[in-house]
């Protein structure tokens, strides 16, 4: 499967100008034979807890519907994240659509940032979400939810590749590099992360950070790589490859670690 990542830099809580940089980045995937193309966290928004301009309803979704509407018209999946409204508060999501705009998965993030009061505004999700495309079965994670490997061990129990779509600072995105490849180690399987880039409205810097690491915990060289669009080709065979000279996720004591937990 040919997978794009895009580090978009995000223009601060103006959905109509990013989407008309993410349509101009799915036509140039397109031209390059992409199967999968994935979006940075709150996507049209950057990551903002301005919820009563982010927000939307889950069931009218103008977001939903135009990228649904560009994953048709392209013919190509996409992954991107977005906020829909739940009572009072709101969810960070990220959704799976397939090429005929179908969605075939939809994650609310679990692990709300506390640390920043992310949880003041968002009430994290209770369930993993995961869906096929193209042959691979792909799990969704956002952000701060790469720092909890019980959710990664769940998902892999399913997929091939899980992804992790990120505004992850600069400040800590040597964090992010050592627990991307982690994840991917410890799961013996494909860890895409898709982080943006440049300045968001509060003035928190982000940098050039998006990559794919195999099942060994190698980074994958680019097929190509012009103007915050990377693509890569994965081949989820690789994986079977790869645990027939050195496997360890049969050892496992989930039940163990359901008690100690």
């Amino acid at each position: 499967m040919r997978v794009a990542l895009v580090s978009l830099n995000q223009a601060w809580e103006q959905k109509d100008q990013n989407l008309i940089s993410c349509r101009g980045f799915v036509q140039r995937a397109k031209e390059k034979g992409v199967d999968l193309l994935v979006f940075p966290e709150m996507t049209l928004t950057s990551f903002s807890m301005n919820t009563s301009v982010t927000a939307e309803d889950r069931q009218t979704s103008k977001t939903v519907e135009c990228f649904k509407a560009i994953a048709q018209e392209f013919q190509l999946a996409i992954v991107f994240g977005v906020v829909f409204n739940d009572g009072d508060k709101a969810t960070n999501n990220a959704l799976l659509i397939d090429c005929a705009g179908t969605i075939k998965a939809s994650y609310i993030k679990m692990h709300p940032f506390s640390f920043a009061g992310e949880d003041e505004m968002f009430n994290g999700g209770s369930a993993i979400s995961f869906g096929t495309v193209c042959g691979m079965t792909i799990g969704l994670t956002i952000c701060y939810d790469l720092r909890f490997p019980e959710l990664y061990s769940a998902l892999s129990k399913h997929c091939d590749c899980i992804i992790n779509i990120a505004n992850w600072p600069t400040k800590r995105v040597d964090h992010w590099n050592v627990l991307l490849k982690s994840r991917a180690i410890e799961n013996q399987i494909f860890i895409v992360g898709v982080n943006r880039t440049g300045l968001d409205g509060s003035e928190i810097e982000y940098k050039e950070s998006s990559q794919v690491i195999n099942p060994n915990g190698d980074i994958l060289g680019e097929f190509l790589s012009e103007d915050q669009l990377h693509v890569y080709d994965i081949d989820s065979s690789f994986i079977n490859q790869f645990k027939k000279t050195f496997s360890t996720t049969q050892d496992r004591k989930t039940e163990i670690y359901k008690v100690i937990l």
